[in-house]
């Protein structure tokens, strides 16, 4: 317990010294925001701090920082160590810079920056990769809440075959199509105050049940393989790095997060709002990865769950249940739920205003951001049934999931480096750097040796991150130098 409790430390004061920091680096001032200089009464609306934070939280926390830690948990206590130190230094830093350059651009969405501060070439891999990503999202925050609701809530067999299934499956996209097309003060800023006190239940009841039931948590210094489970054991044959950092990506980074900070970008009030609003709330989901690598190490040394990565939505439920009985279990498993499906819902409607921009789409009305929706849903539906009909569907789309997710991270780490350099900031520019550099080589690691990848045997596979991290470094480098000299007025500010 005591490696758990030192997390959480480092969790805490972290982001108060890290994210002053950044804070400090940035500099809010009390410019006028696109909410108000922009307000359109549909994305462009100013809505109250503590809406926006919760807001965000639940746009970025996924099924990630749930099952992620349950599987990662298998690694060891390291875990309790690597979740908080990789928030401070790479996921929140990662939201904060993304949200507040989008909001200082005028609340444009991440393409845009990406656009902005790199190259054509860059920008349009980018299009490309993040339009794949939110689609695939939006199909695995389909499945794996309909999964849980129809299995553990309901209790029917989840089975493709069954009716049941599809029904839940179909409840879940009608709210998604509602939340993508209507204003965003309209739906979503009005039903997430529910689902943020339902998810706040489930994370806080979870977090106290761990002491109230003495669940039994290894320390890094104790011995690995002294229990039920042979931590030490898993931790020495699955390579940790990459493994564990592609596995654990909410609560650590996660690159879909700035899709969904620039979406809040269009809604605050104030630039002094985004420390709260973005850089806190990704601090807030690890702290919910750590009680779900909690709550999941402590039912694996009791014995009441088989330690199987395959069967994380299973320990779900016995978490849940086993620490708050089978009515506060059912609320909690409601929480898990609503996680994905928050998530789910802002990524399609961060798709729908990509393709928009794109390619120039007026969504001023409801019919046209309908039509435009209707495409972008038969897409998902496409992905889902080959997901849900394939024995091993799911099992491909989230491992490309995983992998693109955290990929997705290195554009903006990129986007957000450039523009240190352009805004006379290029001697922080370490700060995005080096999360950047360490995510190039667990991305690149991984892709390079994986099934779902190039094969390549795991000595060649490091080579290969380790070059691809260094040529990514020197890049960022040479670019963003040359474009702060091509931009000396800039700079000066």
């Amino acid at each position: 317990m005591a490696t758990f409790l030192i997390g959480l430390l480092i969790l805490v004061g972290g982001a108060a010294v890290y994210g002053r920091f950044c804070e400090k680096i940035f500099g809010p001032d009390g410019r006028e925001t696109p909410a108000y200089s922009k307000q359109d009464g549909v994305d462009y609306v100013p809505m109250q701090e503590w809406k926006n934070s919760l807001i965000n939280l639940l746009n970025i926390a996924g099924t990630g920082p749930i099952i992620g830690p349950i599987q990662g948990i298998l690694f060891g206590p390291i875990a309790f160590l690597t979740i908080p130190i990789g928030n401070i230094i790479g996921g929140a830093m990662h939201d904060y810079f993304s949200g507040m350059i989008c909001l200082r651009d005028g609340g444009t969405q991440m393409p845009e920056m990406i656009r902005k501060y790199s190259n054509k070439g860059v920008y349009g891999v980018y299009q490309v990769f993040v339009s794949v990503l939110l689609l695939l999202v939006g199909a695995v925050f389909i499945y794996t809440p309909g999964d849980i609701a129809a299995k553990q809530v309901f209790g029917f067999d989840g089975a493709a075959t069954s009716v049941s299934t599809w029904v839940i499956y179909g409840v879940i996209f009608a709210y998604y199509l509602i939340a993508t097309v209507f204003p965003i003060d309209k739906i979503i800023g009005k039903i997430y105050p529910v689902f943020g006190a339902i998810l706040l239940f489930s994370a806080v009841g979870v977090f106290i049940g761990l002491f109230v039931q003495g669940y039994p948590l290894l320390n890094v210094w104790d011995n690995w393989n002294g229990g039920l489970i042979a931590y030490g054991d898993y931790f020495g044959e699955n390579h940790f790095i990459p493994i564990f950092f592609i596995t654990v990506a909410c609560g650590i980074l996660s690159g879909f997060h700035s899709t969904q900070t620039a979406i809040i970008s269009r809604t605050v009030k104030s630039e002094k709002q985004g420390r709260m609003t973005f850089y806190n709330m990704m601090v807030l989901e690890g702290f919910i990865a750590m009680v779900w690598a909690a709550g999941a190490m402590g039912v694996y040394n009791l014995g009441l769950q088989a330690a199987d990565a395959s069967l994380a939505t299973d320990t779900i439920g016995v978490v849940c249940k086993h620490i708050l009985g089978n009515v506060g279990g059912i609320v909690a498993l409601l929480g898990v739920i609503v996680l994905p499906i928050t998530s789910g819902d802002t990524a399609l409607r961060a798709l729908r205003l990509t393709i928009a921009e794109s390619f120039h789409l007026d969504q001023s009305s409801n019919a046209k951001r309908l039509t435009l929706s209707s495409i972008i849903f038969a897409l998902v539906a496409v992905i889902l049934v080959f997901a849900k009909s394939n024995p091993t569907g799911f099992s491909t789309l989230w491992r490309y999931f995983a992998w693109s997710n955290q990929t997705l991270s290195l554009f903006a780490f990129l986007a957000i480096s450039v523009w240190m350099f352009e805004n006379g900031k290029g001697k922080f520019v370490w700060v995005p750097l080096i999360p950047g550099a360490f995510y190039a080589f667990v991305t690149v690691t991984y892709i390079m040796n994986a099934k779902i990848g190039f094969h390549v045997p795991w000595t060649g596979a490091y080579i290969i991150g380790v070059c691809a991290a260094v040529v990514y470094v020197g890049v960022i480098l040479w670019y963003g130098r040359r474009r702060a000299a091509a931009t000396p007025l800039k700079a000066k500010h």
